[in-house]
C-alpha cells in the first residue's frame, strides 16, 4: 500500500494518496495494537543458533526496532502536516518518512518469516 500511494501521489492523484495513507496508518495502528497485546501476552519468541544467521537477524531486528521507534513520531508529524495542508512542510517530512515506513514494513515481514519459518523451533 506504501508503495501504491507513492505511485499515486507521483502521478498527482491526491485523493487515492491521501486514501491509501489513511489506510496504511490504519492498518499499522492495528498491527501496533495486535503487536502489543501479543508480546504482553505471550511475550518474545527467541531466535535460536549462534551463528551468522542470527546476527544477520539479529542486525535486522536492531535497525527495525530503532526505526519503528523513530517512525511513530514521524508519521505523526507527516499526517498532521498534511490534514493541515501545509504540503510544502508535508513533502519534505515525508521523504524521509516514506523510505523508514518501508524499511521498517518490508524488515517486519522478514522477521516475522526469519522467527516463524526459517527457523522456527527455538
Amino acid at each position: 500500500m506504501l508503495l501504491t500511494a507513492f505511485a499515486a501521489i507521483r502521478r498527482g492523484e491526491r485523493e487515492k494518496h491521501r486514501n491509501l495513507m489513511l489506510t496504511n496508518l490504519g492498518v499499522s495502528i492495528v498491527f501496533l495494537v495486535c503487536y502489543v497485546l501479543q508480546v504482553s501476552t505471550v511475550g518474545h519468541k527467541s531466535f535460536p543458533g549462534d551463528d551468522w544467521v542470527r546476527v544477520v537477524f539479529l542486525t535486522i531486528l536492531t535497525t527495525h526496532t530503532i526505526l519503528a521507534v523513530c517512525l511513530v513520531p514521524l508519521v505523526l508529524r507527516t499526517f498532521f502536516l498534511a490534514i493541515r495542508q501545509r504540503f510544502t512542510e508535508h513533502r519534505r517530512i515525508a521523504r524521509i518518512t516514506f523510505p523508514i515506513w518501508l524499511y521498517v514494513s518490508v524488515t517486519g515481514v522478514v522477521i516475522y518469516w526469519m522467527v516463524n519459518h526459517l527457523r522456527p523451533y527455538a
